[in-house]
């Protein structure tokens, strides 16, 4: 078995995220309550018992996302590891997969991923935007339609490149709205608006990642321990500034993910794994790449099949 090992973004996060494997297994118990000494308040109460409204706000989701991936890391590894040959992850993910291929620290990577959702936060407030899913084939392709809304409506771009037959898009709400209207013109089945406080990945962040980027330059940063694949360039970097540039450029352009899965296909992988609530990674991975069998572990009983499967 050669293991994938994925990271999910925002929108996986739902109030009762980490709840059970807090409870059964202690290394989950210990990423929680490190995460919380890092931030200096109880993000795991938030996470446990919401409100859902709260816990979606980017600089709450961000820190979340990235304790229940670590946590499931945590308890995973010393049975899942020796399989493991690669890790991507999918936007704010990618910071989840940096700590869990020992690039990042656990307690470093936490305060991080939170001051990155801050000043994503604060660029959104400056210039508002949102984000759509645009659900199959367009003619002429998405780039086109984006081009034609951005001249017509406002800065809109392709922000995550997510599986064949789907692109999310970001920037002006005026934007979005226009390329939403051509993409369905031209053969879009469907186009749906996000749930998404910020629009990430598009030029509307760019102040964010240079405000970040001091925070990034500072980092300590290793070399990953596994083969890496990162969100801005679907490549493997292992010097640390190479990393950092990547890091902050990744902010303000679009996520590779479908470049990402196949390249992971072709590096030999049979097993995806998703480390993460909601498995929406999991749905994807099976358009993108069905030649790999994909799981999703965001639960006591699923750790606890994976790891049967593991042992056998």
């Amino acid at each position: 078995m050669n293991v994938v090992l994925l990271f999910p973004g925002q929108g996986s996060q739902k109030p009762g995220m980490g709840k059970d494997l807090v409870e059964t297994l202690a290394p989950a118990r210990d990423t929680f309550a490190a995460v919380n000494q890092a931030l200096g308040e109880s993000l795991s109460t938030l996470c446990f018992d919401g409100p859902a409204d709260t816990l979606t706000l980017t600089h709450n989701a961000q820190p979340a996302l990235l304790a229940h991936g670590a946590a499931v890391w945590a308890a995973v590894r010393d049975r899942v590891g020796p399989h493991v040959r690669a890790a991507a992850g999918h936007s704010l993910g990618e910071f989840t997969a940096y700590q869990a291929a020992d690039a990042l620290e656990l307690t470093r990577a936490a305060r991080l991923v939170r001051r990155r959702g801050e000043l994503m936060l604060e660029s959104g407030v400056e210039r508002p935007g949102t984000m759509a899913a645009i659900l199959g084939d367009v003619a002429g392709g998405i780039e086109a339609v984006c081009a034609r809304a951005s001249a017509e409506g406002g800065c809109v771009v392709p922000a995550n490149y997510n599986s064949p037959g789907q692109v999310v898009i970001a920037g002006d709400t005026s934007g979005v709205n226009r390329a939403m209207e051509l993409a369905r013109a031209q053969g879009a089945k469907r186009c749906v608006l996000l749930a998404m406080s910020v629009p990430s990945h598009c030029s509307l962040m760019r102040p964010a990642a240079e405000r970040l980027r001091e925070s990034i330059q500072s980092l300590q940063v290793r070399a990953p321990s596994i083969t890496f694949l990162n969100d801005v360039d679907a490549a493997s970097e292992t010097a640390p500034e190479r990393i950092r540039d990547a890091m902050t450029r990744q902010l303000y352009n679009p996520v590779r993910w479908v470049q990402i899965v196949q390249g992971m296909a072709a590096l030999g992988a049979t097993q995806v794994v998703e480390c993460g609530p909601g498995g929406v990674l999991t749905g994807v991975n099976r358009r993108a790449a069905p030649e790999m069998k994909a799981v999703g572990l965001k639960d006591a009983q699923s750790l606890t099949d994976l790891m049967e499967t593991a042992k056998n």
